[in-house]
């Protein structure tokens, strides 16, 4: 399905209740799966990735698609590498098998984990025969994947040795592997970062009723709003001021670009100033998800900055770099924007309408990965959406 969407004023004034933290409801997912009593989760996501994970953690399936949720398979090739009596396979969408995974599936056989490649040799799909693995000291490349390393850390409470994991080269994603080690500790996980090694002795989770706060990823599309409205105050609930999310760094990203945040009573508040300093240069290296809608904003602002630590992104949905540079060049002409099976192209690229004016957003459902209610949201904030066909 596609959209048109405008906003006839570009005054914007809302009150929105974001999605719940996808990164949070998928590594909390793993953590109630790997704990010896059950607890209950408020406020789970409902997006695609996190939908997939439960259904995977449930399945009596011998083969388990994911479609093209990355975190969803990375997760669950080391949860199902350590669980005893297991044999299946682990597949997903096309862009699924051309995404790496040869340097967690290196680590985990180094644990003792059996895992073959059926098809392309470091790709999905794979086939996983599970079991109880030893841990101890291994090795793992940092600049690929946060979540390699997050995957293994969810895991490594319940390994027979625990883990000394040495990261080596640049730690992409930082941000997120302190995510989840914060997270862990809040079930009773104790580790030790120290230069390049994460160690975490063997240990067991502890149950505890857990509420979700909202997801700050997807709050970088309401400060793009923000900053490229006319004026406004946009109501954003179910953010925590003290959050252990990377992504809370929109905050002072945006407030050089002309947007005040202040929480009042758990409400983050956005505001419209016309105080505008854009940096030089911006490093996403441990922000990357946020790149979309910066870049946007940055372009529908008229300013030109370089961006550093984005070697990620080639390995995500798509590639993102690309396809951010091919569907900006369509703002000034066409204006009818592709998604790429991208969740994030899809929000990032929506608000430019309040710069660029009527705009054709293709394949609107992609935002079901992370964010489902976002064209609802996006109508009560003034947006006018009406429906074309495919």
């Amino acid at each position: 399905m596609n959209y048109k969407i405008s906003h006839p004023t570009k005054i914007v004034n809302c009150d929105i209740e974001l999605p719940a933290s996808k990164s949070l409801s998928n590594r909390l997912l793993i953590i109630q799966a790997l704990c010896n009593t059950d607890f209950k989760i408020d406020n789970l996501s409902d997006s695609y990735d996190t939908k997939y994970l439960q259904r995977a953690l449930i399945s009596d399936k011998n083969t388990i698609d994911v479609g093209h949720a990355g975190t969803t398979f990375r997760f669950l090739t080391s949860y199902l590498s350590s669980q005893n009596n297991t044999e299946l396979v682990l597949t997903g969408s096309d862009r699924m098998k051309e995404r790496p995974i040869k340097g967690l599936v290196n680590a985990l056989r180094g644990m003792g984990s059996k895992i073959d490649y059926l098809e392309k040799e470091g790709f999905p799909p794979l086939k996983i025969t599970g079991g109880k693995l030893e841990g101890g000291k291994i090795e793992i490349d940092g600049e690929i994947s946060s979540q390699f390393i997050t995957s293994i850390l969810l895991i490594a409470p319940i390994l027979k040795k625990g883990i000394e994991l040495h990261i080596n080269k640049e730690i992409v994603s930082r941000t997120y592997i302190e995510m989840t080690l914060a997270l862990m500790k809040e079930f009773g996980i104790d580790s030790h970062w120290k230069d390049n090694i994460i160690s975490i002795e063997p240990q067991s989770y502890t149950a505890k009723r857990y509420k979700l706060e909202s997801d700050w990823s997807s709050a970088s599309f309401w400060f793009e709003i923000a900053a490229l409205s006319n004026s406004c105050e946009i109501k954003l609930n179910g953010l925590k001021e003290d959050s252990i999310q990377g992504d809370k760094k929109n905050i002072a990203i945006f407030n050089k670009l002309g947007v005040d945040s202040s929480f009042e009573e758990g409400v983050l508040i956005l505001k419209k100033n016309q105080n505008i300093h854009a940096n030089k240069s911006y490093d996403l290296l441990n922000t990357p998800d946020i790149y979309q809608s910066l870049r946007c904003t940055l372009f529908g602002l008229n300013i030109k900055s370089k961006f550093l630590g984005l070697s990620t992104l080639k390995d995500k949905e798509t590639n993102r770099i690309i396809a951010v540079d091919n569907e900006l060049e369509k703002l000034t002409s066409s204006k009818i924007i592709d998604t790429y099976k991208d969740h994030r192209m899809a929000m990032s690229f929506a608000p430019c309408c309040l710069r660029f004016g009527e705009l054709q957003i293709n394949d609107v459902e992609v935002v079901n990965k992370s964010y489902p209610k976002f064209w609802k949201d996006l109508k009560k904030a003034g947006f006018i959406i009406s429906v074309l066909s495919h």
